[in-house]
């Protein structure tokens, strides 16, 4: 019993706070306030402790260690984690194409190496009025160099007029990177990125590599970047020309690329309407009408506000009585 009361006597929530002990090692009061007044000062104020004390040491000053620089900070409440900037509302981006070289979508996919870990990087620019790959490259790694030498290449080849072209990519940052920046502008292209964890802003670079991705001879690793490069030559031969895409009417890129719409359309025509006098029981709605690719394309098309529910609308026949 004598035991047990002598452990509860030793509880620290019941034992007598000790005064606090007189160290000879603290650095007086009014040189940590020199000190604190010295980091704070224009030439310190952006740098860690770390970097101060670096910076005084190579120039022949010692005032205190970091860890004391830390606790002086703690002191007088400066030594608090940043506040992160919270989820940013960015605009919509809204873009329309009416014709070829007026909107670029561009992106990067990995494609898969021979060994564990290994990749190489496709970058791809489409015209998304088109879907013409403009432009593409496989490299070692992503690099905003490699990607502002293809953008600026590409121009060239589709001989792009300054303010003609908007460049749409996502948040990447070979993207967001400065000289990419640089260069658009130096080059006349506006560019746009995608909203933070919206895929759905950049859907036509997304559909061109899922078309690579599910072609049957798409291979699960690629030996070389030799042979990546091989097997993008053919796909983006085969897309741009021969595939027929369904978000233009079943034509290839090329064909709208290059403006050689009508001029296939017709044939379309000619081919339908020899089918129609053959066997016109077989069409139950007539000639079939040839259909066109789309004379606009939209990277997120705004919204058409509704009609209001207490507005009425007013045929002919009944404004003819008003008149």
């Amino acid at each position: 019993m004598a035991r047990a009361t002598f452990y509860r006597a030793l509880k620290p929530s019941q034992a007598p706070k000790q005064p606090p002990r007189n160290n000879s090692r603290r650095i007086p009061d009014e040189q940590r306030n020199d000190i604190i007044r010295m980091m704070n000062s224009e030439r310190f104020c952006d740098m860690s402790p770390p970097e101060i004390f670096a910076s005084l040491l190579s120039a022949g000053t010692y005032l205190c260690s970091i860890r004391t620089m830390y606790r002086i900070l703690s002191e007088n409440r400066q030594n608090r984690q940043r506040r992160q900037s919270g989820p940013r509302n960015l605009p919509k981006p809204e873009l329309l194409a009416t014709r070829p070289n007026q909107v670029w979508s561009w992106d990067i996919t990995k494609l898969i190496g021979p060994f564990k870990w290994t990749y190489y990087y496709l970058y791809t620019i489409l015209d998304i009025f088109s879907r013409y790959v403009v432009g593409w490259m496989v490299a070692y790694r992503e690099s905003a160099a490699l990607a502002e030498a293809l953008i600026a290449d590409t121009c060239l080849k589709q001989e792009i007029v300054p303010g003609t072209l908007s460049i749409h990519a996502d948040r990447g940052s070979s993207m967001t990177s400065q000289p990419v920046a640089q260069l658009l502008a130096d080059l006349g292209v506006t560019k746009t990125h995608s909203r933070p964890h919206v895929s759905n802003d950049n859907p036509y670079s997304e559909s061109a590599f899922k078309t690579l991705k599910y072609r049957p001879d798409f291979p699960q690793r690629f030996g070389s970047i030799e042979d990546a490069r091989v097997f993008c030559r053919s796909f983006f031969r085969w897309y741009n020309t021969e595939h027929h895409h369904a978000g233009i009417a079943l034509f290839t890129p090329y064909e709208v690329h290059y403006g050689l719409v009508e001029r296939v359309a017709e044939q379309r025509r000619i081919a339908l309407a020899e089918a129609y006098r053959k066997n016109p029981q077989r069409f139950v709605h007539g000639v079939p009408i040839v259909k066109l690719p789309p004379k606009e394309v939209w990277i997120n098309k705004p919204d058409v506000k509704e009609q209001p529910e207490n507005v009425s609308l007013i045929t002919n026949h009944q404004l003819s009585h008003l008149c």
